[in-house]
């Protein structure tokens, strides 16, 4: 049984201020392409926004804000979804990421299975993808020691862990849309 956490809880500042999850993209939302990749491969979803929450409960998902004061970054929505989650295993995708891969869960749950590591990670060539992983509710202890001793950077922390790195061949199911130009170039693809 697995929980999947939505990390829209940035600020978007390449995108202006804007909340990212919420910018439309061919007339549906980001974080609505982004719910239905992700909902069908997890047993429960959540939401983690720190603004708008009113647009993001539309969704008909349980939406949580960091419990992080600051907009801390993705291990923020990721501690809170760890302190949420209804399942021994929880995942992560971020509300930008239109394209992520449909069996995305399955890849990772089955390298975390079979390295028996603490958490799964997306890589594509040489470049991991830390804001798609997988990991167990177990690893929470260390996760708040990490924030609370002012740690932000998601690699720096799972460096702590037993890690299973899962490689993924298509690169642009990980490309995030972080600014109004790379919104408007996917706007006119197909």
């Amino acid at each position: 049984m697995i929980t999947g956490v939505v990390l829209a809880g940035g600020q978007g500042r390449r995108m202006g201020t804007v909340d990212k999850g919420l910018q439309l993209l061919r007339g549906k939302t980001l974080v609505q392409w982004v719910v239905e990749r992700f909902a069908p491969q997890v047993d429960e979803l959540l939401i983690n926004a720190n603004q708008n929450i009113e647009q993001y409960q539309i969704l008909n998902y349980r939406v949580i804000p960091d419990a992080i004061g600051g907009f801390a970054g993705p291990l923020a929505g990721l501690h809170r979804g760890l302190s949420e989650a209804a399942h021994p295993l929880v995942v992560t995708a971020p509300c930008d990421s239109p394209f992520l891969p449909l069996d995305l869960v399955a890849q990772l749950k089955a390298a975390l299975d079979a390295n028996k590591a603490e958490l799964a990670v997306a890589k594509t060539g040489d470049q991991p993808h830390p804001v798609f992983s997988l990991c167990r509710k177990s690893v929470l202890p260390s996760l708040t020691a990490f924030l609370e001793s002012g740690g932000r950077k998601i690699d720096a922390w799972y460096a702590q862990l037993k890690v299973a790195e899962v490689q993924f061949a298509d690169e642009a199911a990980f490309s995030n849309i972080n600014t109004r130009d790379e919104l408007a170039g996917y706007e006119g693809r197909a």
